[in-house]
């Protein structure tokens, strides 16, 4: 009797040990379950963002799309003297403001489909990252100021060329401004 009693007891605490080794492992999985799920969420969040990032960038390559399939009519170079950036500003000033009113009062009568692109261009102060951020800032300050004067914004697509495409040394006061501009190039 005494060996049946202390199989009995053996069985017993083997099935005692193995409920919490089960216990255990489920706790590890539901762990691991959560820490996975953890990770599909940021993985999702990252896919939204470059789901979002992608959506952009298509739009703006339907835009230079459409610019592309224009024909260059004229362009209009919006510099120190017509516009004044001041070195690392993308302000608009009100003589800029105004010469904008012109040109959009100039497509207006000329009364045909046009398609602008809006470059921003820097001086060479600066990185090369900052500037690129700065050109886009101009472009943009201006397609906003053309915005607000009429002109669609589906008609209007901005670039940045930063310091990449100067039109003037940058070892002067006077080169540096000529590079500070905007350049609009109107296509029909």
């Amino acid at each position: 009797m005494r060996l049946s009693h202390t199989a009995l007891l053996a069985v017993v605490a083997l099935a005692v040990s193995g409920c919490a080794t089960k216990g255990y492992v489920k706790e590890r999985v539901s762990d691991l379950e959560a820490r996975q799920n953890a990770r599909m969420d940021k993985a999702d969040q990252r896919m939204d963002q470059i789901d979002k990032t992608s959506r952009e960038a298509l739009e703006r390559a339907i835009a230079a799309g459409k610019l592309a399939e224009g024909k260059f009519a004229y362009d209009v170079v919006l510099s120190d003297d017509a516009v004044k950036f001041d070195s690392n500003r993308a302000h608009v000033s009100p003589a800029g403001q105004q010469r904008l009113a012109e040109l959009v009062s100039q497509l207006k009568a000329e009364n045909t489909a046009t398609y602008l692109e809006i470059q921003g261009h820097t001086d060479s102060t600066g990185s090369l990252a900052y500037n690129q951020k700065l050109g886009m800032e101009r472009a943009e300050a201006v397609r906003l100021v053309l915005y607000k004067a009429g002109v669609p914004l589906s008609r209007m697509a901005t670039i940045s060329y930063g310091e990449e495409a100067p039109v003037s040394q940058n070892n002067t006061a006077a080169g540096r401004a000529a590079n500070r501009r905007v350049v609009i190039v109107v296509l029909k």
